[in-house]
């Protein structure tokens, strides 16, 4: 498999903007690629930078963004040999870029999860006119995830008038005079929230990077699957390029295999492509600055919304216990309990009031058990242990559901298939469970994180409006054991009045067991039409 480059990651986006590119022939290099081929509109200064382009700072996807916009806005179509544009080519300015003009680890440290395609994340902005200004077209996290000075973020509020003209009278727009606020409120608030020059990537490209050949335990979870584990070797071919082979496993028995291959941007920004059953997945990691830790997720490059989201951690002899599945033990019940961790040694200490009745199987990365909780145990999160392998908060113990939370509390699935080009948007559920916490009253600030226990899953309209329109009998369905919801198909209905399409506004309801009865949690799932704009960062 070759080396994945970001635009396996975004293929159908880059492909399409960029396919009437072409390079010289001279294109070795990736200095040589851009005095070819940028010179000509981005002016060398005395300095040695470079107009426009030198004052900025970006993820490897916002670099990557920046060149199909050249084609897309720009109409760009530099010929000398008449050499077609390839991923090679590309992936030599994604890297140039994103290695000496990115991002240090603590900027994009609150915004992982747009890199990560969490697409329900519901973002909060602390200054309401940013998201007025910024944030009510696309997300906050794309206007984060890049750092400019304050004339380049002027220059990006012209670019917005001269591409996107309706941007003064859109939703939100229209109240004010747009231009002016935004040339006097909200560049100054972007140059001094987003600045070009930072200490924390002045000490970023000073700092030794991680090394990231090895083995890596992973462990994670996965809406509808339940816990994952598993292990990720990676071999580095060449400096920041890696083959990978991969061996995982769900709660649920399902495996998860396969072989792929990773690049690695800006010393700590890991990305990877890897066929797993047959299906194309991608993988978007943070390497910790020691190198043992990585974190992220890996997702279907079909159905984004589809992932496991991941802890990796280096083999490397250090004792680790990372994690315990389930999370939880009812006080009075007896389960298996599975300890998942690296070189585990030693002792196992659960905690008092926690029998381990058997011990079922054990290796240096797995421990099951049989254990019991006595019924008057305390309540409460508690530390466990292997060995000098020690994991705070590793189980909660507990007595009864005070409440049920829905996660994500809003979602949204789109139509799609049906003969069309777009696939469906599923949305999958998982149900938080919490305890009434020492004061006894559920809802408030000390109620006790359960973990995600199994639910029953049923949908139901979520205001009047939907009811009259029986959204539930043309919306789609959701899988009663898994939370998995998958919409109906694309295109108008005839069955629905106007002959209208599948949308519809759903309550999505799980229902746990509680003793002798039942707690209910509820979200909200808006299905609606299919997205037909996907950029690496939306």
């Amino acid at each position: 498999m070759r080396n994945t480059s970001l635009l396996s990651i975004t293929q159908g986006f880059i492909l399409a903007a960029l396919s009437g590119l072409v390079f010289s022939a001279q294109a070795g290099s990736p200095e040589q690629i851009i005095r070819n081929n940028c010179v000509g509109c981005h002016l060398p200064e005395a300095d040695g930078r470079l107009s426009r382009i030198s004052y900025q700072r970006r993820t490897p996807e916002g670099w990557e963004m920046t060149i199909a916009r050249m084609q897309l806005m720009h109409h760009v179509k530099i010929s000398d040999q008449e050499i077609p544009i390839t991923d090679e080519i590309i992936g030599k300015l994604v890297k140039y870029f994103a290695d000496r003009q990115g991002l240090a680890p603590a900027e994009t440290a609150d915004y992982r999860y747009i890199l990560e395609r969490r697409l329900n994340v519901i973002e909060q902005h602390p200054d309401a006119e940013f998201a007025v200004m910024c944030a009510r077209c696309h997300s906050g996290a794309r206007v984060a995830l890049q750092r400019r000075n304050e004339q380049e973020w002027k220059h990006l509020v012209h670019f917005h008038l001269g591409q996107f003209p309706t941007s003064e009278y859109s939703a939100g727009g229209r109240d004010r005079n747009w231009f002016e606020v935004a040339i006097t409120n909200t560049v100054p608030y972007l140059a001094e929230h987003y600045p070009l020059d930072t200490r924390a990537w002045n000490d970023w490209q000073q700092a030794q990077k991680p090394k990231l050949a090895g083995q890596w335990r992973l462990v994670g979870n996965a809406p509808g699957k339940g816990d994952f584990q598993g292990v990720m070797s990676a071999t580095e071919t060449e400096p920041d390029h890696f083959t990978l082979r991969f061996n995982g496993v769900y709660a649920n028995g399902e495996q998860l295999t396969g072989e792929g291959s990773a690049l690695v941007y800006t010393g700590y920004e890991w990305r990877a492509t890897l066929d797993l059953n047959n299906t194309l997945y991608n993988q978007v990691m943070a390497a910790a600055a020691d190198g043992n830790l990585m974190s992220g997720r890996l997702f279907q490059r079909q159905h984004e919304e589809l992932g496991v989201q991941l802890q990796a951690w280096l083999l490397d002899g250090t004792p680790r216990l990372l994690s315990a599945s389930p999370s939880y033990l009812k006080a009075g019940t007896r389960s298996e309990l599975r300890l998942a961790g690296t070189a585990l040694k030693g002792d196992i200490d659960l905690g008092p009031g926690v029998r381990i009745n058997q011990l079922l199987s054990r290796d240096s990365e797995n421990i099951l058990l049989d254990v019991s909780a006595a019924a008057d145990i305390a309540i409460g999160a508690r530390e466990i242990a292997v060995g000098d392998a020690r994991l705070a908060d590793g189980l909660v113990i507990y007595d009864r559901i005070a409440r049920l939370a829905v996660e994500p509390a809003y979602a949204v699935a789109r139509v799609g298939d049906n003969g069309g080009s777009t696939p469906k948007t599923f949305a999958a559920f998982q149900a938080l469970a919490y305890g009434p916490g020492p004061d006894g009253e559920p809802g408030t600030a000390d109620d006790l994180r359960i973990g995600y226990l199994p639910a029953s899953w049923t949908v139901k309209p979520y205001d009047a409006i939907a009811q009259r329109d029986k959204d539930v009998n043309f919306a789609g369905h959701i899988d009663r054991q898994t939370g998995l919801f998958t919409p109906a198909a694309a295109g108008p209905n005839p069955k629905r009045k106007y002959s209208t399409n599948n949308a519809g506004n759903l309550a999505v309801v799980a229902t746990v067991d509680n003793g002798e009865t039942s707690v209910t949690g509820q979200g909200q799932l808006l299905v609606t039409v299919q997205r037909w704009n996907n950029p690496p960062i939306r």
